[in-house]
């Protein structure tokens, strides 16, 4: 998991400004991480590694092992993380701004019958990015190749990584389209797919904290 520690003024600050501050940003991304941790929890795994930029704080799960982010671009610190689990073992790399994503979505495209002729995963966003990324069999070769320079946070930049799949012969499985969590209209939307969440919880409350102020 890719991740940034829950700092205000520091995460999700696209929502700053749309009724909501700094602090009720933060508050916002450590639900999201919470929730997120908790989900990946669930499906089987040989090893959980949060690849952070920052401090890990009382939302960390047990279990988990935290490798700290290289400096750069997000193309850089996506192909770095994929070079720090190189090997035989399959990886799959998830973010933390999805929080509605369910245990149910990984569980079968990676179970090991399902893994069979399948050489990576990828889980396409609905702003045009992607919210997984998996391969059967990384090295940092194929992450450099695949990652560096790879538009990001741009309309295409899914199109442009399916792209860079195909250019390498790889046969893709698609996951299920998720939506990010960027802005007040996307966090409601989520709020509501996912409403047992604690990110639910922690936008509820600030609707109602809204209403009442």
């Amino acid at each position: 998991m890719l991740a940034k520690a829950p700092v205000a003024g520091r995460v999700k600050t696209r929502l700053i400004g749309e009724g909501l501050t700094a602090e009720h940003a933060a508050g916002l991304a450590e639900a999201a991480l919470a929730d997120t941790l908790t989900t990946l929890d669930q499906i089987p795994a040989s090893r959980r590694i949060l690849v952070l930029e920052g401090a890990p704080g009382r939302w960390l799960r047990p279990g988990w092992e935290v490798v700290p982010q290289v400096g750069g671009g997000l193309d850089r610190r996506l192909a770095a993380a994929f070079a720090g689990v190189a090997g035989q073992v399959p990886a799959l790399l998830v973010g933390m701004d999805t929080p509605q994503l369910a245990a149910r979505t990984l569980a079968e495209p990676l179970s090991a019958a399902a893994r069979a002729g399948v050489d990576a995963w990828f889980g396409p966003a609905a702003d045009g990015g992607f919210w997984a990324l998996g391969l059967a069999r990384p090295t940092p070769e194929l992450a450099t190749r695949l990652l560096a320079g790879l538009p990001i946070s741009t309309p295409v930049t899914g199109a442009a990584l399916l792209a860079r799949l195909a250019g390498a012969g790889l046969r893709v499985r698609e996951l299920p389209e998720l939506t990010d969590v960027d802005t007040a209209a996307t966090a409601a939307e989520v709020a509501a797919l996912a409403p047992g969440s604690r990110f639910a919880a922690a936008w509820r409350a600030l609707r109602v904290a809204a209403v009442r102020g």
